[in-house]
Order: C-alpha cells, then sequence, then structure tokens
C-alpha cells in the first residue's frame, strides 16, 4: 500500500507540480510523514538553494555589466549615464537583500566573482561592439567594492 501511494504522489509530481506542493505540505501540517513524497521533496528543498545561487550570479552578472559601461562605454555616456547609475544601485540593493536574507551566500559570491566579471566583459563587449580589450582582464575593483552602495568606477 505504502509503495503504491509514494508511486501515486511521484505521478501527481510528475502531472501537477502545484498540487504535489499542496499535497506535500498537507502531509507535513497533518504530520503524516510516511506519505510524504520525500525524494521530490528533497529535490525540491535544495533546489531553491541552487535557484538563489543562479539569481545572485544573474545580478552580479548585471551588476558588473553596467559598472563596465559606466567606465568605459564613452560615447553612450551622456545618453544613459543616468539610467545605468540607476541599473547598478537597483542591482546592488537587490544582491544586497539576498545577502542579508542568506549571509552564508556572500562566500558563495566570492567564488563567483571572476566568472561574473569575466562574463560581463564578454556581454558588455558584445553590446556595446567596443573590443574586448576595452575592459580589463582583471576586475575594475573587488566583491566589497561592487557591492558598496557609494562606489563606481568614474574616470
Amino acid at each position: 500500500m505504502l509503495i503504491q501511494e509514494k508511486s501515486s504522489t511521484k505521478t501527481l509530481y510528475d502531472t501537477d507540480y502545484n498540487l504535489w506542493v499542496l499535497d506535500a505540505v498537507k502531509q507535513l501540517e497533518n504530520q503524516n510523514f510516511k506519505s510524504v513524497d520525500w525524494e521530490n521533496l528533497i529535490e525540491e528543498v535544495l533546489d531553491l538553494s541552487e535557484r538563489k545561487k543562479r539569481k545572485l550570479e544573474s545580478l552580479l552578472t548585471r551588476l558588473i555589466e553596467h559598472l563596465l559601461r559606466i567606465k568605459y562605454w564613452q560615447s553612450e555616456k551622456e545618453r544613459n549615464f543616468g539610467h545605468w547609475q540607476g541599473e547598478v544601485r537597483t542591482f546592488r540593493k537587490q544582491i544586497n537583500k539576498e545577502l542579508k536574507a542568506s549571509p552564508s551566500l556572500k562566500v558563495y559570491c566570492q567564488e563567483i566573482f571572476e566568472e561574473c566579471y569575466q562574463d560581463a566583459r564578454e556581454i558588455v563587449s558584445d553590446r556595446s561592439q567596443l573590443p574586448l580589450s576595452t575592459f580589463p582582464e582583471k576586475a575594475i575593483g573587488d566583491l566589497d567594492q561592487v557591492l558598496d552602495e557609494n562606489w563606481f568606477p568614474y574616470n
């Protein structure tokens, strides 16, 4: 009987994710632990951490992109500076809120900082049509500077 329940819960996971979540919550609230689809629940809980990491990686890359635009895309600076500055502030606030909620992810940001910087260089080079060599290989600031709401790489 237990095997059939687990199998049907897995089917529910595969066929109606939202209903599966509601069912899992109901089973946990009722402390009906034998009916919980543990395999998928564990996978989903781990995925929450991965989603936070991907979100931070995306935000950090976008933040660095805009800092690079401010510093190096001179032909568009006059027209776009305010927008870029606003985007920098927005990305910093979002990242800092994520790190406030999960301080342990600051270590992850340190780990991915160089990769995010290199990705941002390539993206800004493509969008600006400036040669990749325009943007230094070494990051224009360290992670703490990049996240500091008062730091901008002005010329």
